[in-house]
């Protein structure tokens, strides 16, 4: 189904993405979780390990709505094990999950909202895929950007002083994103945000960072 085609999309079920335990905490990978965090902050709400979900998962009120926050604790190749349990026992549709994730062919500083869409090499969304029979459901992709090491190892690596700078305003620009959706719909945050980058101004000025809009096409991804 053509993106054109989805209209009014209003997630309730928020899902990062990430690996559990503190060897994978604060990697470039595991920026899905960082934004779950950052939600649940902003929303005052609660989150809890919860074995029957294979997760930490909390809910409240956003929006006037029940929305629920998810961090599978499975790995990341099994993240749809515990999308599915959370998907079964509250008896949503996969249209009204919104997974948060990390992406190797965005620049750092860089998201883009989509409403399907494959799974573009990304284990946990394979594995959400699967698990939901449908790709079909809305997903916020952060750049990570590539790196001359391993794929592996830059996925699985901290984010440096001058990155965690940047990743500061990209967690900050899609908490604003993700709650625009549950407001007023995936579309009008995709049209709102999609444009947007998080960017740091190269000298004189390196450590200033600048939000700025930027049309698409005009930088590669």
């Amino acid at each position: 189904m053509a993106e054109s085609e989805v209209l009014e999309v209003f997630p309730r079920l928020i899902v990062g993405l990430g690996n559990p335990g503190a060897k994978y905490d604060r990697t470039r990978h595991n920026i899905g979780f960082d934004l779950i965090d950052q939600l649940a902050k902003r929303w005052q709400i609660p989150v809890s390990d919860q074995k029957r979900f294979q997760g930490i998962v909390g809910e409240g009120w956003v929006t006037r709505q029940k929305i629920v926050l998810l961090k599978p604790q499975t790995f990341m190749n099994l993240s749809g094990q515990s999308v599915r349990s959370v998907l079964d026992w509250y008896k949503l549709e996969p249209t009204e999950v919104l997974v948060l994730y990390d992406d190797l062919d965005l620049p750092l500083g860089k998201l883009r909202i989509r409403l399907t869409g494959s799974a573009g090499g990304h284990n946990g969304m394979k594995s959400i895929i699967s698990h939901l029979g449908t790709p079909t459901f809305p997903r916020l992709r952060m750049g990570i950007g590539k790196s001359q090491d391993e794929t592996i190892s830059h996925v699985l690596g901290k984010f440096s002083a001058a990155e965690s700078s940047i990743v500061t305003d990209v967690l900050q620009l899609s908490a604003d994103a993700v709650e625009l959706s549950l407001g007023s719909g995936v579309e009008k945050a995709m049209n709102k945000y999609n444009n947007r980058s998080v960017l740091v101004e190269a000298d004189p000025l390196p450590k200033e960072k600048l939000v700025q809009s930027i049309k698409d096409g005009n930088r590669s991804e």
